[in-house]
C-alpha cells in the first residue's frame, strides 16, 4: 500500500510540473516541462548522494576520525544486510541526521554534530538504525527524487510570478499570452501543494522506517528517546538547509510551534488526553519522526505526558527517559 501510494503522490507532483509547464507557455512548454521533469528524475537518480551531501555540506569521515559512529554504521548495515555506507559528519550545532544515496550500494549516512553531542550512544545508534532503515527500503532514492521534483516546482513557480508581472513570456498555441492572473495562482498554489505531496511521501516512508530501525537496533528505546530530544532540539537551534531537502532528515528541520507548521499537524494536540500507558509504550515504538508533532501525536492517541512534556501523567515507557 505505501509503495502504491509513493508511486502515485510522484506522478502527482511530475503532472503538477507539467501543468505549470503548460501554463506558463501552452503545450510547447509542457512538453518542454516534462522533458526537464524526466531529465531531473535521471540526474537525481544517479547524483541524489553527491548532491545532498554537497547541500548539507558534509565532510567523509575515516574509522580513525569517527571509531564509535563507524562501528555503529557497520553493525547495523550488516544486520540490515546491506553494504557499508559512506560515513559523514555535518558541522552543524543542530541535532539532526539523513541518509541519501540511489541504492544500498551508493549509499552515505550523514550525521550533525549537535546530534553527537546531545544524544547518548545508544540514542545515536538508534538514529542510525533508522537511516539504515531508509537504505534498506530504497527511501533514499525516493525522496531525492520527491526532492528534486519539488524544488523544480518551486523555481518554475518564481518564474511563472516574473512572468505573470512583467509579461513577454512565450505565447501558448492559439496566439495569446498567458493569462497573468493564473500565473499567479499556479505561481502561490503549486510550491504549497507540491509541499504537501512531499510530505505525504515522506510520512508514509517514515512508519517504515521506525518500524525497521527498531528491529535493527534490537530495541525502540534508542529511537524513542532520540527522537523526543530532536524535536525539541531542532526547534530551539533549527538546521541549516534548503527546504527542497528538509524532508531527507530525520527530524523536520524547517518546523515552528505555530502559523504556517500547524497546517501540516494531522493530529493536533488533544485537550483530553485520557491516561493509557500501554498504548503510550506501543506509541513510543511507532513514533513518527518527521512533519508532525511527535508530543502532539501522542496526546492524541490517549497518552498521559509528563508535566515536563506539558501534561499531567505519563505512560510507563517514559517515566524512566526523561528529556536531557
Amino acid at each position: 500500500m505505501n509503495a502504491l501510494k509513493v508511486t502515485v503522490l510522484l506522478a502527482g507532483l511530475t503532472g503538477l510540473f507539467v501543468l505549470m509547464g503548460n501554463a506558463i507557455g501552452g503545450t510547447s512548454g509542457m512538453v518542454i516541462a516534462f522533458a526537464i521533469a524526466v531529465v531531473m528524475n535521471v540526474g537525481a537518480y544517479w547524483f541524489s548522494d553527491k548532491l545532498a551531501i554537497k547541500m548539507s555540506r558534509a565532510v567523509e569521515v575515516s574509522p580513525q576520525q569517527a571509531p564509535d559512529l563507524h562501528r555503529m554504521v557497520e553493525v547495523l548495515a550488516e544486520r540490515a544486510e546491506i553494504p557499508k555506507p559512506k560515513v559523514y559528519i555535518v558541522n552543524d550545532p543542530s541535532p539532526n541526521a539523513f541518509a541519501t544515496g540511489r541504492n544500498p550500494a551508493n549509499a552515505a549516512v550523514a550525521v550533525n554534530t549537535g546530534l553527537m553531542n546531545l544524544l547518548t550512544p545508544d540514542e545515536v545508534f538508534g538514529v542510525v538504525a533508522h537511516e539504515i532503515a531508509h537504505i534498506k527500503n530504497r527511501d533514499t532514492l525516493t525522496m531525492t527524487v520527491v526532492a528534486t521534483i519539488a524544488g523544480a516546482i518551486t523555481m518554475l513557480a518564481q518564474f511563472a510570478q516574473i512572468a505573470a508581472i512583467f509579461g513577454g513570456v512565450g505565447r501558448s498555441d492559439d496566439g495569446d499570452g498567458p493569462n497573468p492572473i493564473g500565473l499567479l495562482i499556479m505561481a502561490f498554489v503549486a510550491p504549497f501543494a507540491a509541499m504537501i505531496m512531499q510530505l505525504a511521501v515522506s510520512r508514509a516512508r517514515e512508519f517504515e522506517a521506525d518500524k525497521w530501525g527498531a528491529k535493527f537496533a534490537g530495541t525502540p528505546d534508542g529511537l524513542s528517546n532520540a527522537l523526543l530530544k530532536l524535536e525539541r532540539g531542532t526547534t530551539v537551534i533549527p538546521t541549516r538547509t534548503d527546504p527542497a531537502h528538509a524532508p531527507l532528515y530525520i527530524v523536520n528541520p524547517l518546523k515552528g510551534h505555530g502559523g504556517f507548521s500547524k497546517l501540516f499537524m494531522t493530529h493536533p494536540r488533544s485537550k483530553n488526553a485520557s491516561p493509557n500507558s500501554a498504548l503510550c509504550e506501543e506509541e513510543g515504538h511507532r513514533l513518527l519522526s518527521k512533519h508532525r508533532r511527535i508530543l502532539s501525536r501522542l496526546a492524541n492517541k490517549g497518552c498521559q505526558l509528563p508535566p515536563l512534556m506539558g501534561g499531567e501523567g505519563v505512560g510507563r515507557h517514559f517515566k524512566r527517559n526523561r528529556l536531557r
